[in-house]
């Protein structure tokens, strides 16, 4: 039945990808407002699919953490729900992503015009720089700059180091970085297959202040990130505050 539901839902979620981004086309050649605004009509039909087919819903807390003058965002990262998820979330983010991805047909379009940053893995110094200038950039245009600095989807419970990158970028953006934690891992396998029918929780941390050497800011982070996701995990399913 799992198989099933997940299934239904690979069909509506990437189906109507399609629907939207070949309708939202024309969009591309307006400002990026508009290109938001096509992704987040978008994500509304998604969240409503996910309810109805998966029985999957999702809660904010911590929302008064958020800055309005840019921030460096980093969150825990369980499955592809939440790098779309972000944009439903987040005011105005910019999403540092993989830069095979800008090369996607519809998704890549998207990706470029909503003006995320794109890292080449495999270039070395020069893309790092790249990175940190990108995002430098968006954190001086009040954006909120996000980043799964654990580098890759994870399983409940793995805690694993912190990629030296995020380090990088708390230092070049000079913003405070805004921990996240969530369990969506409990709900959904990697790329949204459903896991257990609940409600996922992702919940902004107190952030950190800029300023810090590198060393007291990659300690603090990953202790703030896991321990609040622990809590997460611990908690269960507990009273939704603000239910989407």
């Amino acid at each position: 039945m799992r198989f099933l539901r997940s299934f239904i839902f690979y069909i509506w979620m990437y189906g109507l990808m399609i629907v939207f981004g070949l309708a939202g086309t024309p969009f591309l050649l307006g400002p990026r407002s508009w290109a938001r605004a096509i992704l987040r009509a978008y994500l509304k039909v998604i969240w409503f699919g996910m309810r109805w087919i998966m029985g999957v819903t999702f809660e904010v807390r911590g929302r008064e953490h958020l800055t309005t003058d840019g921030a460096l965002v980093a969150s825990k990262h369980m499955s592809m729900w939440e790098t779309l998820a972000f944009w439903e979330i987040l005011p105005d983010p910019a999403i540092i992503l993989k830069k095979s991805l800008v090369y996607m047909p519809i998704f890549g379009w998207f990706a470029v015009k909503l003006g995320n940053i794109s890292i080449d893995r495999d270039g070395g110094g020069k893309a790092l720089k790249g990175m940190l200038r990108d995002a430098a950039k968006r954190g001086s245009e009040n954006r909120q700059v996000l980043i799964f600095p654990e580098g890759t989807r994870v399983l409940p419970g793995e805690t694993p180091e912190l990629k030296p990158g995020i380090a990088g970028l708390y230092k070049s953006m000079g913003k405070p970085c805004i921990p996240v934690a969530l369990n969506s891992g409990v709900h959904l396998q990697t790329y949204c297959g459903l896991r257990k029918s609940g409600r996922i929780v992702v919940e902004f941390l107190e952030p950190i202040a800029p300023g810090l050497d590198k060393a007291s800011f990659m300690q603090q982070l990953h202790a703030r990130i896991n321990t609040g996701t622990d809590a997460l995990l611990a908690a269960g399913q507990p009273a939704a505050k603000k239910e989407i």
